[in-house]
């Protein structure tokens, strides 16, 4: 399997799963998502992708610090509806990330471990994301700015030419790259920019 260099060096998120240790997946209960399990999940790598994951985990340092976040352990509140825009896509990465899901999720053992309701859309809230810790309740608003990394300008036309069917192969290739440059860019040159990841403790 090929995919762009760069997808190994975004830096990976690491958390302890309470039901991975309990059940005996995971040594520790230590799991360790990359972004390629991201991409793997939506099936491409786009920067709506790439924000989800680095949203996530951007919010898991701001609630932890430097102690490991648990899987499990925090809920998570989307401000638009499940089916409005990308929301949908985001969520996906981050119920894989977190282990949060609405009522669909593990159900729990003897009362532990539930995975349940632990993800509510249309929420009353600033930001377009709410991370809140389960046992704290401390909690962080976020939001992605991607519109201030802009795409390169060949890339509208390429992509034109693509859905018309008539892009050259090399116009195919080259709108590839452009599109996960930009993606690279959001990722590892835009990763630390509080003006395009907005992480801010909630009121």
């Amino acid at each position: 399997m090929h995919y762009p260099e760069f997808f190994d060096a975004v830096p990976r998120i690491r958390l302890r799963d309470p039901l991975a240790e309990f059940l005996g997946a995971f040594e520790g209960g230590l799991i360790e998502y990359a972004y390629l399990d991201a991409v793997r999940l939506a099936g491409h790598s786009c920067p709506t992708v790439a924000s989800a994951y680095w949203l996530t985990r951007q919010a898991l340092r701001a609630l932890y610090g430097d102690a490991l976040p648990e899987r499990g352990g925090v809920r998570v509140a989307f401000r638009e509806h499940a089916t409005a825009g990308v929301t949908g896509v985001i969520a996906n990465v981050v119920s894989l990330i977190t282990g949060v899901t609405t009522d669909t999720g593990f159900k729990g053992l003897a009362g532990r471990f539930d995975r349940r309701n632990l993800l509510a859309f249309d929420a009353h809230q600033p930001l377009d994301l709410r991370f809140t810790r389960v046992d704290t309740g401390a909690a962080v608003d976020a939001i992605a700015h991607l519109r201030q990394v802009p795409a390169d300008p060949q890339m509208a036309p390429l992509m034109q030419a693509c859905l018309a069917g008539e892009a050259s192969p090399d116009e195919a290739r080259l709108f590839g790259q452009l599109w996960q440059d930009r993606v690279r860019r959001v990722l590892l040159e835009h990763g630390d920019d509080p003006q395009i990841f907005v992480i801010r403790p909630a009121a």
